[in-house]
């Protein structure tokens, strides 16, 4: 199997291919029919205060969709993004294109959000 080829390559997107990520441990998750539901507590000061004020819930779910669902599983800190990315490309073919632009992406989302860390 080939490896995609990146428009963005460069070193920096060489190295990232090389990073393991590590789902943060604090973050509950369950998997009901194959989809990954997250579980975000709402802490601090200002969600405190809309949750009294608005109403707001202490706990957000976050619903992943076919393929965050199938990946979140595999982020255990071992695997890198590379092997990661081989894995979406055998389960879901070329309607994971372009592949490894789109994980990268999804990754930092992921992490902007602290859902997950970059390990070396």
């Amino acid at each position: 199997m080939e490896e995609e080829k990146i428009s963005m390559r460069n070193k920096q997107t060489d190295n990232y291919l090389k990073l393991k990520p590590l789902r943060n441990e604090k973050i509950s998750w369950s998997v009901d029919n194959e989809q990954v539901t997250l579980e975000i507590e709402n802490k601090g000061v200002w969600n405190t205060l809309f949750q009294k004020i608005l109403k707001k819930p202490r706990i957000s779910f976050v619903h992943l969709d076919e393929m965050g669902s199938f990946v979140w599983p595999l982020l255990d800190g071992g695997k890198t993004v590379l092997e990661i990315g081989k894995a979406v490309e055998n389960r879901f073919g070329d309607k994971a294109k372009p592949l490894y632009q789109r994980l990268i992406k999804y990754f930092q989302i992921l992490e902007s959000y602290h859902f997950i860390y970059l390990n070396k």
